[in-house]
């Protein structure tokens, strides 16, 4: 096929990118960084130093950090106990496992609010067996739920596939030579994995810092997060330039948090499917 062909053929995408992707970039660079007189200023991205915006950064960042390492505790030994599985076609497994991921977001979430509510599914039973309920809902505690159950998928994913690219020849070859299960794992497992450790984390951490859906409807607006302070600019206040200017900062941030995996994740693990 001629270059020229090539060329045509990648011609849908890159009308999809430049209308989809750079033009949205674009308008949010420009609201953030001027006022509704359309004149240059800061005062949109000075604007995360307010207290309102540092307290929900601030609450976000603490909700992020917690989410991520309660994700990267429950995704080791999972993606540990998956690779270990002697069976043929673990690849279905770990499909079979990431299928949740493909019911709607909102779906899922307004799920978790039936189970924890008042008269919810766990409270039944709690009261059901003598107990007395637990009051979670509206609360921080919520949020990081909804969150460590949305985002657990992609914290496995990567750690998974960077435990399938190493060799048993090579554990078993530690063994023969006298080391034991934990020697193996914080000598051999865990510096071979560390890429897909940091993909996991980056993974898991964005995403969670930018949300604000599970935070609405966890969190009751009770919790606000930077995400909300965003959203409620755009869609709320119709403020523009506000929430740009918020937007450009984490667009910011996220930009740092890809050149970081790109650095640690040279080989492209954790991003493929074995």
């Amino acid at each position: 096929m001629s270059n020229f062909k090539k060329q045509l053929l990648a011609g849908p995408y890159l009308i999809w990118m430049i209308g989809f992707i750079l033009l949205p970039l674009v308008m949010i660079v420009y609201y953030a960084l001027t006022n509704s007189d359309g004149q240059f200023t800061l005062q949109y991205i000075t604007a995360i130093t307010t207290e309102t915006n540092l307290n929900a950064i601030g609450l976000s960042l603490k909700l992020s950090i917690i989410c991520t390492l309660i994700c990267l505790l429950l995704a080791y030994p999972l993606a540990m106990i998956l690779n270990g599985m002697q069976i043929k076609n673990q690849g279905t497994i770990v499909f079979i496992f990431m299928l949740p991921m493909w019911m709607n977001f909102m779906l899922r979430i307004l799920a978790w609010k039936q189970l924890l509510s008042k008269n919810g599914v766990i409270n039944s039973f709690l009261h059901t067996i003598g107990l007395s309920g637990i009051n979670i809902v509206n609360t921080p505690t919520a949020v990081v739920l909804g969150m460590v159950y949305d985002f657990l998928p992609f914290m496995i994913l990567p750690i998974y596939n960077s435990m399938a690219r190493i060799k048993r020849d090579w554990i078993e070859a530690a063994r023969d030579l006298g080391a034991g299960n934990a020697l193996i794992l914080f000598k051999i497992i865990i510096p071979l994995t560390v890429s897909g450790i940091i993909s996991g984390i980056v993974m898991v951490f964005v995403p969670s810092l930018t949300s604000f859906a599970v935070s609405q409807v966890l969190g009751g607006g009770k919790v606000l997060l930077i995400g909300n302070v965003i959203e409620q600019d755009f869609i709320h206040g119709s403020q523009w330039n506000a929430g740009s200017g918020l937007s450009l900062i984490l667009m910011i941030f996220v930009l740092i948090s890809m050149a970081l995996i790109n650095l640690a994740d040279k080989n492209g693990e954790g991003t493929t499917i074995c």
